[in-house]
């Protein structure tokens, strides 16, 4: 790995090829390209995952879906890779909207130039169990800390999200599998109890937190 500074952003160079995985609602059609919604955790890419079993989650209930096994190929690729902790969550919070209401100030600005240029980035998944964890922040209702705790204690896998057609190009598809309705009632039935877990997990960490760390309006207040 190669870190380097592009246009003034943290990003890195990794000279390797990695296997992900990718879940379909009914399967790739056309040439990869990143074109999901805009409101994702780091933009509008093509998303993919470390874990097999995450994005199996998050397609249980259609039945056309597919999984995909895909070689990618980092060599050449302007990435920025995001560690697991308060900017990440702010990064998340910036492209979901929620740092709106604070447009044009140090902390908005200093999101928007952090991606830039970037191919790919590489950062936690803010999954089912750290949606919830997340929006208390969000709302005021935890601090920074509560969260970045929650965090470390989630195990959350990591997400590649390729922002440029360059990107898209170094994706290959080794394997496509259609998910069985047995086997996507299976996943439902997992997915619930590790949301539960997880859930209830975080709660007990954010009680611990409940009077230490910022909030997010004081975060973004400081950041003006």
């Amino acid at each position: 790995m190669k870190r380097s500074e592009f246009q003034g952003n943290p990003i890195i160079s990794i000279d390797e090829t990695v296997t992900l995985y990718h879940g379909s609602k009914a399967g790739i059609r056309g040439t990869i390209a990143p074109i999901s919604r805009d409101r994702c955790d780091f933009g509008k890419g093509f998303y993919m995952g470390t874990d097999r079993t995450q994005p199996l989650t998050l397609i249980c209930n259609y039945p056309k879906a597919k999984i995909y096994t895909l070689s990618v190929d980092l060599s050449e690729l302007k990435i920025l890779d995001v560690e697991v902790g308060l900017d990440w969550a702010l990064l998340v919070a910036y492209n979901r909207g929620k740092l709106d209401s604070v447009k044009s100030t140090k902390i908005y600005n200093r999101f928007v130039e952090l991606s830039k240029g970037c191919d790919m980035i590489i950062g936690y998944i803010a999954n089912d169990r750290m949606f919830v964890v997340l929006d208390r922040f969000f709302n005021g209702e935890i601090t920074d800390l509560a969260l970045i705790h929650s965090l470390s204690a989630l195990n959350l896998g990591k997400q590649y999200a390729a922002l440029t057609e360059k990107a898209c190009k170094k994706i290959k598809i080794i394997e496509e599998q259609e998910i069985s309705e047995y086997d996507r009632d299976k996943l439902k039935r997992l997915s619930e109890v590790k949301r539960s877990e997880g859930i209830a997990k975080a709660e007990e960490i954010c009680r611990k937190y409940r009077r230490e760390g910022q909030f997010f309006d004081e975060i973004l207040k400081a950041g003006e």
